[in-house]
């Protein structure tokens, strides 16, 4: 089971440290994609959290459940309107199992690296595959471990600088874990977030894939559908439950 680090204040201020991730350029095509994807289904997704994804996806008219193993993040996402459409149960999404077959179930913003150690990740495609109808999908987004940037010697990577945020990854490639560490700047206080994670190679996914019995479709680049490419700096992954 991952640590649950999503509580108190970091649960309160999840939005506002993410609101780049409100952004209609990046929001509308990760919702029509996954409304796309679900083809008129019901949809699952796994670490629904605040709801920046699934409440407007249940606005495009797709029903949509959601795991989440914080009961402060669905606090803060049940202060939300129209979040009673939505059907949230508290667990673990790599083992809870909700009732229903889904046509759809999906990870984005990094969520499955949360899931810190390989059979806990090999777990949540399994229970993905569990939820799924036959000729469901799994859609997961997911970064690339942008390691050329790491030197020889070197343990940590800065990923963002700036006058309110100071972040940098500490990553250990024998083991591919590593720590997002955040200082968030007002005025004169700082706060402090880690957040521990494993990486995961696209490859490595596939092969959990056909571990649960699923089968890669396609993968992107972006919502968008541009191409995945060795300079892509994410991926759109897609597999299926064969029929």
């Amino acid at each position: 089971m991952p640590q649950n680090i999503f509580t108190g204040r970091f649960a309160e201020g999840y939005d506002l440290g993410s609101s780049d991730m409100y952004e209609p350029r990046v929001l509308e095509p990760t919702v029509s994609f996954l409304a796309d994807a679900a083809r008129d289904g019901a949809a699952l997704e796994f670490g629904i959290g605040t709801g920046r994804v699934a409440l407007p996806l249940s606005q495009r008219g797709v029903e949509v459940h959601g795991i989440e193993i914080s009961p402060d993040m669905v606090k803060q996402l049940r202060a939300k309107p129209e979040s009673e459409a939505l059907v949230v149960t508290v667990g673990d999404f790599a083992t809870t199992r909700v009732s229903g077959s889904f046509s759809l179930v999906y990870l984005v913003y990094n969520a499955i690296s949360n899931l810190t150690a390989q059979d806990e990740q090999v777990e949540c495609f399994r229970n993905a595959a569990r939820h799924l109808a036959l000729g469901g999908r799994l859609v997961i987004e997911l970064w690339v471990p942008d390691l050329q940037r790491l030197p020889p010697d070197a343990l940590a990577l800065p990923f963002e600088v700036s006058p309110s945020h100071i972040g940098f990854d500490e990553i250990d490639v024998a083991t591919q874990q590593g720590v997002s560490h955040h200082y968030f700047i007002a005025g004169d206080r700082v706060a402090l977030f880690d957040s521990p994670y494993r990486y995961v190679w696209p490859a490595e996914l596939d092969l959990m894939a056909r571990i649960a019995g699923l089968n890669l479709r396609e993968r992107w680049g972006d919502w968008d559908r541009s191409p995945f490419t060795s300079q892509s700096r994410k991926h759109i992954s897609v597999w299926e439950r064969p029929r």
